[in-house]
Formats: C-alpha cells, structure tokens, sequence
C-alpha cells in the first residue's frame, strides 16, 4: 500500500476515535464507507477529475466520467464539478455498495472496518452484479475470509484497443484491499488496537 495513503487511512481512524468527521453538517456515512471513499480518491483520480468530465478509455463503453469514477446521466458534457458536486454524486454511490455488501456478504457483522472497507470498494469498483456471483463472496461466505481476500487480485483486466489487459492501476488497487482485507483485518495486527479502542466496528 502507498504510504501516503496508509497514512491518511490511519489518520481517519484517528479521527474517527476521536469522534471527528469529514462530514460535520450532516448525518455521516459509516467508518467503513468513509474509508472506502478515500481509496477511491486515492485509485480513481488522486483528485485531478474534480472539474470537467472526460471520457474513460479504460472503461467498458468509454463512459463520460467526472470525480472518482461517477459516470451516468448526472454527468454532463462541459458541466464543471466542484469538490462538493463530487461528494454529492458519489456519496450515494457509496452507500447503495455499502447496502449491496450487507446484503451479500452474510458474515458482515463479524468483519472490522477494514474488511468492510475493502468489500465496499470492490462493489464500487466493479459493481455488484460481478462482485455477487464472485467466488470471493462464495468463500467469504463459507467463513473462508482469508480464501477470499485472496481472490481481490484476479480482478485487474480492463480494455485498451479492444484487447484485455492487466491494468497497473488496477493492481495496485487490488493490492490495497488485499492488504486490507488479509492483514488489517487480522486479530492481532497493528490496527487491532486502533479498531478495538476507537469502537470502529461499532458503527
């Protein structure tokens, strides 16, 4: 994981212990979507998207897309997005995978943030028709959650030119929710403290 992103993960932690929030003026999103919205910052444009939408090459179709990866009908073509509009387009976004991956996933209540985090960001990612039917949420579901962190890395092909690819992109983002998924998930890591004293899987 980028240092400066396991950085800014922990410092979220920190704060969410402390009871601060990115989110003041209105009620907010649980830890774990909170920190899945900061690795989507992170992979999706480290904020340089925050404006004019463009068109995503990689993505199926070439979708017109603004912010971290929103694409749809609210994005429109040399409409400008202020950090705010971002917020406003992916937060719901965020909570819909957030609602998919308590569906889905039936030991839910048993995983900590991390865990929680990394699952949101898949389904975000990838969307939950693919993430449903995914041998990660078989295992997971067959209390195999090791087995499953350890499928998050199968998914980093994209389209370029009409050919399948690995995309670095996206394996350096698989490589982060592996990480979180396998090791800060894990009774006994370093975050364990962290989780258990700042009551993050309370939420």
């Amino acid at each position: 994981m980028p240092a400066i992103l396991r950085n800014k993960l922990m410092q979220m932690a920190i704060g969410f212990a402390a009871g601060t929030s990115a989110y003041m003026s209105v009620q907010a999103p649980s830890h774990e979507v909170q920190l899945a919205m900061e690795l989507g910052a992170h992979y999706e444009s480290s904020g340089r998207h925050i404006g004019v939408p463009y068109v995503d090459k990689l993505g199926k179709g070439q979708p017109l897309t603004v912010c971290n990866g929103v694409t749809g009908p609210e994005v429109q073509k040399g409409q400008y997005y202020t950090k705010e509009d971002c917020q406003r387009l992916e937060l719901p976004k965020y909570l819909a995978a957030e609602k998919a991956a308590k569906r889905i996933f039936k030991h839910w209540g048993q995983y900590n943030v991390w865990v929680r985090a990394s699952f949101i960001d898949m389904i975000y990612n990838l969307g939950e028709p693919a993430v449903a039917v995914s041998s990660m949420v078989r295992l997971a579901n067959a209390g195999d959650l090791l087995g499953a962190c350890a499928q998050m890395p199968r998914w980093v092909r994209g389209t370029v030119n009409g050919q399948s690819v690995s995309l670095p992109g996206l394996i350096d983002r698989r490589a982060t929710t592996q990480e979180l998924c396998r090791d800060w998930g894990r009774d006994g890591h370093f975050t364990a403290v962290l989780v258990s004293e700042g009551g993050l899987n309370a939420r």
